[in-house]
């Protein structure tokens, strides 16, 4: 009778043992399924996080290279007023770095400047070349340059706001015509008073409606469109 009972504990000890096991092995392949689980899920959220940043980065590059041809097209575009021929040059350049910030709206005029400089025409009156860079109206050409930085620095700092970009914009041209007044000097042989009376007086009214309209769209458009 006592073996018979041992036997009876022995194989209900052994049924319990193995349902003991059967259980930590189910929880152990849980837990390993649940850390799994973790880590993909961790893996799925640094690939969410990263990918705003790539598409952020390619919405730049899109935005840069489609303001770098709209500039190509308003500097070819030219409306002759008395004597004087006006482009939308000066409107293109601020309002493609305060959109595009300090780095990418350099960035998009540079294009702009390499482009016209292999011999594309791209400059005002449908011209191009490196000829055209070292001409007396070359100077102002490169200060787009120094224009876009200006324009951009003051975008991103003051958030785009409409005080910030006339007044950035207004010291933009004023740094292009001062970089390319100097310049046209050099060329031309002509005084200071004489250059002025070529290359800045007569487009200052211009300009400053142009800097106006690209402010106040630039504005509109920041609340719309983020960069």
């Amino acid at each position: 009778m006592s073996t018979y009972i041992k036997k009876t504990v022995d194989n209900r000890l052994r049924i319990l043992y193995n349902r003991i096991g059967i259980v930590y092995l189910l929880s152990e392949t849980g837990n390993k399924k649940r850390i799994e689980g973790k880590r993909n899920t961790e893996k799925e959220k640094n690939l969410v996080s990263n990918h705003p940043a790539q598409h952020r980065s390619l919405i730049h590059m899109v935005y840069t290279a489609v303001l770098a041809a709209a500039l190509c097209v308003c500097s070819i575009v030219s409306v002759t007023i008395g004597d004087v021929p006006i482009t939308l040059q000066t409107f293109a350049v601020c309002t493609a770095a305060a959109l595009l910030g300090c780095k990418s709206g350099a960035a998009c005029v540079l294009v702009y400047v390499l482009l016209g400089a292999v011999g594309l025409p791209v400059f005002a009156g449908m011209t191009g070349g490196v000829g055209i860079l070292c001409g007396c109206t070359g100077g102002y050409i490169i200060g787009f340059i120094f224009t876009a930085i200006i324009v951009g620095f003051a975008a991103e700092k003051f958030d785009r706001s409409l005080p910030a970009l006339l007044i950035s914009m207004s010291l933009g041209v004023l740094v292009c015509y001062a970089f390319g007044t100097p310049w046209f000097m050099f060329v031309t042989k002509y005084d200071f008073a004489t250059s002025l009376g070529f290359c800045v007086t007569p487009f200052i009214a211009f300009d400053a409606i142009k800097i106006v309209l690209s402010a106040v769209i630039v504005n509109r458009l920041s609340k719309i469109i983020k960069l």
